[in-house]
C-alpha cells in the first residue's frame, strides 16, 4: 500500500508539476494564487510532493506523515473544489477520488499496520 501512495505523490509532484507534463496543474495554481509566479509556485508544490515521497519511504514519524498527507490532500482539494472545479480532471467529483485516497492513507497507517510498541 505504501508504494501505491508514494507513486501517487511522485506522479503528481515530479511528472505533473515539476516536469509540467500536465499543464492543468499550473492553471489551477494560477487560478488560485495568481499568474505572476504560477510556474514557480507549481514547481515548489511539486518539490514538496517529492519530499513527501521521501518522507513516506523513510517511515520516519509515519503517523504524523499520514496526518500531514490527509490534511494536505483535503485542504488542496477543498480549495480546488471552490476555486477551480472546471480545471479538475473529474470536475467536482475530484473530491470523491481525493477522499478515497485519504481513506487509503488512513487505513494503511492506522488500521492495516500492527500497533507499534511504545518504548519506555
Amino acid at each position: 500500500m505504501r508504494i501505491l501512495i508514494t507513486i501517487v505523490w511522485l506522479i503528481n509532484g515530479l511528472f505533473c508539476k515539476i516536469l509540467n507534463l500536465v499543464p492543468r496543474h499550473e492553471a489551477i495554481v494560477s487560478r488560485i494564487l495568481g499568474d505572476n509566479y504560477s510556474r514557480e509556485l507549481t514547481v515548489a508544490i511539486g518539490v514538496l510532493e517529492v519530499i513527501m515521497v521521501l518522507w513516506i519511504l523513510s517511515e520516519f514519524k509515519s503517523r504524523l506523515n499520514a496526518q500531514t498527507q490527509i490534511s494536505v490532500i483535503l485542504l488542496m482539494n477543498i480549495i480546488e473544489f471552490i476555486y477551480a472545479p472546471d480545471l479538475l480532471l473529474w470536475g467536482k467529483f475530484n473530491i470523491l477520488f481525493a477522499s478515497l485516497f485519504v481513506v487509503i492513507i488512513y487505513m494503511n497507517e492506522f488500521k492495516l499496520i500492527p500497533k507499534k510498541l511504545l518504548s519506555c
